[in-house]
């Protein structure tokens, strides 16, 4: 069977092929000027094979510097997710035009634009020039990446609901305040937590990358082990990070559960002990057959 000529698959027009031979050519051209070579690469993972066999066995031999290093890193990113999802809120409120004048969304949205702009490590560098080396750049650096995060997100999950229960809590009479917890935060909730939580967790990685220019955490711990060239204490602090931010991964899906399913710890502990022994937990066969046949 012959296909229609308009309906050919991955077909495209003139244009689309001409900038495609452009970016071959200029992908080329990039690696050309960065000396990107196989012959580089290679001798890299030499080099890589030599630094990773220095790593290992790991050093823990120093508890209480890595201790203090991580501890700071969870604070910095516990203290700045609440006060980014605290600033986020509003804006992000105030941001939606579904919900406000242009004249008040705009200079909202203006204002999570600007906070996204720059990574979190380059506001970090402004905030140790501003209020000097240690926790509180960190933590207003990545409380001004969450409002940017957050706050962009909640913008657009509250430009996507429906109208329809907010006008019908307006008829009611109600008053602003109740228009927006009666109608927009119930469409929205579930979402703003799965939003919170991953928040956290980036928060918890990148406190690790504020260190390294002074804005406390264990970055600056991990900084201090590279260039003494303690490779094996090096080992010992990534693999406690590895630790932690897996540990975070579950606390979050804890928090999601508790919030989203309204489930209750041991109803948690039971569903994951029957999913790591491969049995589907929760409900009944008989209900789960019923709402296959539903």
């Amino acid at each position: 069977m012959t296909q229609p000529r308009g309906n050919r698959p991955f077909a495209m027009s003139g244009r689309a092929k001409a900038g495609l031979v452009l970016l071959v050519v200029y992908t080329i051209y990039a690696a050309a000027q960065l000396d990107f070579s196989w012959a580089r690469f290679e001798t890299g993972m030499g080099h890589a094979s030599t630094f990773l066999a220095r790593m290992f066995p790991p050093n823990f031999e120093k508890p209480a510097t890595l201790w203090k290093g991580i501890a700071e890193s969870l604070e910095i990113a516990a203290l700045a997710s609440v006060l980014g999802i605290l600033l986020a809120l509003p804006i992000g409120l105030l941001g939606a035009r579904n919900m406000m004048p242009a004249w008040v969304s705009w200079p909202a949205r203006s204002l999570v634009a600007l906070c996204r702009a720059l990574h979190p490590v380059i506001v970090a560098i402004l905030f140790v020039k501003a209020v000097g080396f240690g926790a509180l750049a960190g933590i207003l650096a990545l409380t001004v990446a969450s409002i940017g995060f957050i706050g962009k997100l909640f913008t657009e999950a509250i430009e996507e609901i429906s109208l329809k229960q907010v006008e019908a809590v307006r008829a009611t009479g109600a008053s602003f305040a109740n228009v927006i917890i009666f109608g927009v935060l119930p469409q929205v909730f579930a979402r703003f937590i799965g939003f919170a939580t991953y928040q956290f967790d980036s928060n918890l990685r990148n406190s690790t990358m504020v260190g390294i220019v002074g804005a406390g955490g264990v970055g600056g711990t991990l900084f201090s082990a590279f260039q003494r060239f303690d490779y094996d204490f090096v080992s010992a602090i990534l693999l406690t990070l590895i630790a932690i931010i897996m540990l975070g991964e579950i606390i979050a899906s804890f928090v999601r559960a508790v919030f989203l399913d309204n489930l209750g710890f041991d109803r948690i502990l039971q569903g994951r002990f029957a999913g790591a022994r491969g049995i589907s937990a929760g409900k009944p066969k008989v209900a789960r057959k019923a709402e296959v046949d539903e």
